[in-house]
């Protein structure tokens, strides 16, 4: 009887750990809001740990919005400043992964169709491989000028007006060169293609393909041994098959309020919303949404952290 009802307390824990977020709507909360623009809020426990987090639908057709990106030169700014800087966006979002040491984005920046940040494609092994390098294809999420997002691998040269991109993840190359470029052999072999978008940026690694969870961090090289099972502040982007983009932020280490999210968890919160493909940004201090310049998640620094680059919605 006993162990009956330890079944049945362990099968009801089990189903409650992996129920399904409930989603609050935030929009009177939020400001003067786009009539296509919508905010939602969750409390409820991920996998039996507190969870705070945020998302934003836009409709992607909505030609009353504009998606836009922001970058800056050798130094950064926080997610206000550039709220400010951009005259008041209802939405600013950290994106890129960067350097601290020189302030530049690591991943590709698109802005008003322009390449002005790039992937890097040479990065040094670790341990026994310190005389090796891989050479990942780092992926990223666009806009093109017909309102229609894409995820996709990208190879990128400042030489070149326009990415070449993969649309499925590619195991990075092992040599002992740390500088990397494709011939046009490869590039044939491949099936790259350029990649046209107005606005993008990336991050990684790919959280959702085809609506299905499949994390690509082996191919992206992005984190190393079991790190992405590590709990931390998320923020990342996806978009549906009805053309709705989806940005979600989590907050993270903020003990008893907010745990924050490993890669898993993200992918099935995108999964849950209904996402066709999504991708994971730059997380921990980094993480950080303004939706008409108030804060959603609380930043784990206590303080915004100053960063390269963002991406933004706005009313024309």
């Amino acid at each position: 009887m006993l162990k009956n009802i330890l079944a049945t307390l362990l099968l009801i824990f089990s189903v409650s750990a992996n129920a399904q977020l409930r989603w609050i709507n935030m929009d009177t909360a939020s400001g003067d809001l786009p009539s296509s623009v919508h905010v939602y809020k969750t409390t409820d426990s991920l996998n039996g740990k507190p969870n705070i987090a945020w998302y934003m639908e836009a409709d992607l057709k909505d030609k009353s919005l504009e998606f836009a990106t922001d970058t800056t030169l050798n130094r950064r700014l926080t997610p206000q400043q550039f709220y400010e800087k951009n005259k008041q966006p209802v939405l600013v979002v950290n994106t890129t992964f960067f350097s601290f040491a020189t302030n530049k984005n690591l991943n590709i920046v698109i802005k008003e169709g322009k390449l002005v940040g790039y992937n890097i494609h040479s990065l040094a092994g670790k341990r026994k491989d310190t005389l090796t390098w891989r050479h990942p294809l780092g992926s990223a999420i666009g806009i093109s000028k017909e309102r229609k997002a894409d995820i996709g691998w990208l190879y990128t040269d400042s030489l070149k007006r326009w990415p070449l991109v993969l649309p499925a993840a590619h195991t990075a190359v092992k040599d002992s060169s740390n500088f990397y470029k494709l011939n046009a052999k490869d590039k044939r072999k491949l099936k790259l293609k350029k990649w046209k978008m107005q606005t993008a940026v990336g991050g990684g690694p790919v959280l959702l393909q085809n609506g299905e969870i499949k994390i690509t961090n082996e191919e992206e090289r992005k984190f190393y041994g079991k790190a992405i099972k590590d709990k931390h502040p998320r923020t990342a982007m996806g978009y549906t098959t009805d053309n709705k983009l989806i940005i979600v932020v989590v907050e993270g280490r903020n003990p008893g309020i907010a745990e924050g999210a490993d890669l898993i968890q993200l992918a099935q919160i995108f999964k849950e919303i209904g996402c066709l493909e999504a991708l994971n940004l730059d997380g921990g201090g980094s993480s950080c949404m303004l939706v008409n310049g108030k804060e959603t998640i609380r930043p784990s620094d206590k303080k915004q952290r100053a960063v390269p680059a963002v991406f933004m919605i706005r009313e024309k």
